[in-house]
C-alpha cells in the first residue's frame, strides 16, 4: 500500500475544473488569507478558450479531464508519492509486472458499475488511438505489452522492459474510460466524438456551447464524497483583461488563469478579492530548431544557452516573481529533477565557443558572420498577443546581440504561430511549456524520441542514445531517476529548449463567494481537488505543502 501523508489545511479543498477555474490557493507567504464560504451552490469561472465538449482525445485540458474522469492513482505524476484512487492497492511484482486492486463501490455517471474490464479496455484503447497526450504512456515510455483482468476488481500490467515508474507516473496520469461507451468508437476516430463524456469523476458536463461555454453539475454519488460546489458555470472569456475585469466587478467568481505580474499588487490590495500564490510546474522557454543549421550543432546551442541572462529575464518579464531558470529544462520542483543542475550566464564563455566554431565579426560591425564569412541573421517567433512573451523575446535578442548573434523578433498571430511550430518552420521560438512536458519523467524521455526535444533521421545523438540504453536497463525508481539526471545534465549543456525563468503564479478569486481553493502541483488551484472535502484531499496527498 502506498503510504499517505496528511497536512494541516486552512480551508477545505474544492477544485473547479483545473484549467477552467481560475482562483488561487497556494503555498506562499505572499498569499492573502481569506475568510469566506467553503461550499457554494454555484460558481462562475471564466475560461480562456472553447475546448470542445469534453473529448480527451481532442485537446481537452488536463484540469477539465479530471473533473470528469478519475485515474488509478492520484493526484498526478508531479508528486513523489501518489496515492491509490480508483485503485485500492498497487504492487510491483517484478521489474516488468504490476498488480492493481480496484475499488468495488464506483459507478459511471450513467449508473453503470466500474470494473476491471474498464481499466483493461482503457489501456488497449489508448494503445490503438492516434498519437496524443496519453498514448506514449502505453506505447513507448513505458511500453505495456499486456493488460489483463485477474478478477472483477484486479488487473495485471506487464511491460516489454522494466517499468519501475508505472505506479508513480503512468497509473497516476492516464484517465480510465467507460468500456460500454468507447467500445463502440473506432479508435482512429476518437477525436471526432462530440457526445458529452461519461466518467466516474466528481462532475458531469450537462451543457456546452462554443459561444456560452460550459456547465458542470456535481456527481452526488461520487465515491470519494459529494463535491462542495454544486454547479460550475464556465463562460469563455479569452481576453485576460476582460476576464480579470469581470472578476473585479463580481461578474465571475474566478478565472482559469493566474494574474499577470503587473496585476498582483492591485488584486492583493482588494478587500473583496482573495489571492493565493503557487509555484507552477511550467515556465517560458526558448526553443531552438535543431533540425536547422547551425542549431543542429551542440556547441552552437551551448553558446546561446550561456548567453541568456535569466536573472534579468525574471526581473523584467516576471517582475521578480519566481526564480531564474538556472537549473535548466526539467522544472526544479519535479520529482526527478537534479538538484545540482546548473545553466549559468557566462557571455564570455559563449563568445569563446562562437569564436572556436568560426563565427567571427570580420567586418567590425558588431555582428558575427558564419564560418563561410556570410552575414547571418535569425528569426525568433513569438505570440504577438502575449506582451510578456514579446518582451522576453526582445530580451533574448538583446542577449544574443551582446555575443554578436543577430536575431530579429517576429510577432505572429496564434494561428500562424501554431502552424510554424507544428511544421518546425522557425529558427527560434519563445513559448510556454506545460507540467506534462517538464515534470513528468516519462515525458522527458519521450520528448527526445518524438521530435520535441530531439529525434531527426539525419542527426545523430550518440551521447543521448547511450544514456537512453542505460536508463532502459535500470530496474528501480532510484536508478532510473539517476539515469535521467545524467540525461538532464547532458541536455542542459547543449539544450534544444532553454528555460527562461520559473514563475510564481498568483491566482485571484471572489472571497465572498468561495475560499476552499487548494494548490496541487502542476494544476494551480482550478481542479477537482479544490471541490472535494478536505479529508479526501489530505488522504490523496493532493495539496501542495504550505510554506
Amino acid at each position: 500500500m502506498i503510504r499517505t501523508h496528511r497536512r494541516a489545511r486552512a480551508a477545505p479543498a474544492l477544485v473547479l475544473i483545473p484549467a477552467l477555474f481560475a482562483a488561487a490557493c497556494g503555498s506562499s507567504d505572499s498569499s492573502t488569507t481569506a475568510d469566506g464560504p467553503e461550499t457554494a451552490e454555484s460558481l462562475t469561472i471564466a475560461v480562456a478558450k472553447d475546448s470542445g465538449p469534453g473529448n480527451i482525445f481532442a485537446g481537452q485540458t488536463d484540469q477539465m479531464t479530471e473533473l470528469i474522469y478519475d485515474k488509478l492513482l492520484s493526484p498526478s505524476p508531479y508528486v513523489a508519492d501518489p496515492q491509490p484512487w480508483l485503485a485500492t492497492d498497487v504492487r510491483q511484482v517484478d521489474a516488468t509486472t504490476w498488480d492493481v486492486d480496484l475499488r468495488d463501490d464506483v459507478t459511471w455517471h450513467d449508473g453503470e458499475a466500474f470494473t476491471a474490464d474498464d481499466v483493461v479496455f482503457s489501456f488497449h484503447f489508448m494503445h490503438a488511438a492516434p498519437t496524443g497526450r496519453f498514448t506514449h504512456h502505453v506505447n513507448d515510455t513505458p511500453s505495456i505489452s499486456t493488460v489483463e483482468a485477474t478478477s472483477p476488481t484486479s488487473v495485471r500490467f506487464v511491460c516489454d522492459y522494466a517499468c519501475p515508474e508505472l505506479g508513480t507516473v503512468t497509473l497516476a496520469d492516464l484517465p480510465v474510460l467507460p468500456e460500454h461507451f468507447w467500445s463502440a468508437i473506432d479508435p482512429a476516430k476518437a477525436k471526432e466524438v462530440t457526445d458529452y463524456p461519461i466518467g466516474t469523476g466528481p462532475y458531469k458536463l450537462v451543457d456546452y456551447s462554443p459561444t456560452t461555454g460550459y456547465r458542470f453539475e456535481a456527481n452526488a454519488d461520487y465515491f470519494a464524497g459529494a463535491p462542495t460546489v454544486d454547479a460550475l458555470v464556465m463562460p469563455v472569456i479569452s481576453d485576460s483583461s476582460a476576464a480579470f475585469t469581470a472578476l473585479r466587478s463580481g461578474q465571475v467568481d474566478a478565472v482559469d488563469r493566474a494574474l499577470t505580474p503587473e496585476l498582483v499588487d492591485q488584486f492583493t490590495a482588494s478587500s473583496d478579492i482573495g489571492t493565493l500564490t503557487v509555484a507552477p510546474l511550467q515556465y517560458p522557454e526558448l526553443k531552438l530548431n535543431f533540425t536547422r543549421e547551425p542549431f543542429a550543432q551542440a556547441d552552437f546551442r551551448a553558446a546561446l544557452n550561456l548567453a541568456v541572462d535569466r536573472d534579468q529575464m525574471l526581473d523584467i518579464v516576471g517582475l521578480g516573481q519566481g526564480r531564474p531558470g538556472t537549473q535548466g529544462y526539467v522544472h526544479p520542483d519535479a520529482p526527478f529533477a537534479d538538484p545540482d543542475a546548473s545553466t549559468p550566464y557566462e557571455p564570455g564563455q559563449a563568445t569563446a565557443l562562437l569564436d572556436s566554431l568560426g563565427w567571427k565579426d570580420t567586418d567590425g560591425d558588431g555582428t558575427r558572420e558564419n564560418p563561410a564569412g556570410e552575414d547571418a541573421s535569425f528569426t525568433l517567433i513569438v505570440n504577438g498577443g502575449d506582451a510578456p512573451m514579446v518582451r522576453a523575446a526582445e530580451l533574448i535578442a538583446e542577449d544574443f546581440a551582446e555575443v554578436g548573434i543577430d536575431v530579429a523578433v517576429s510577432p505572429l498571430d496564434a494561428g500562424s504561430l501554431s502552424d510554424a511550430s507544428a511544421n518546425k518552420n522557425f529558427d527560434l521560438y519563445v513559448t510556454t511549456n506545460s507540467p506534462h512536458a517538464v515534470a513528468d519523467s516519462t515525458q522527458f524521455i519521450m520528448s527526445h524520441r518524438s521530435g520535441n526535444l530531439w529525434k531527426h533521421p539525419d542527426l545523430a545523438y550518440p551521447e543521448f542514445d547511450a544514456l537512453y540504453e542505460k536508463w532502459r536497463a535500470t530496474q528501480t525508481n532510484e536508478s532510473r531517476i539517476a539515469a535521467m539526471q545524467e540525461m538532464q545534465e547532458l541536455f542542459n549543456r547543449q539544450p534544444t529548449a532553454i528555460a527562461l525563468y520559473y514563475p510564481d503564479e498568483t491566482w485571484a478569486f471572489r472571497s465572498d463567494r468561495f475560499t476552499g481553493w487548494v494548490e496541487t502541483p502542476g494544476y494551480g488551484i482550478v481542479h477537482k481537488w479544490s471541490f472535494l472535502p478536505s479529508d479526501v484531499v489530505d488522504a490523496a496527498n493532493a495539496e501542495a505543502p504550505q510554506d
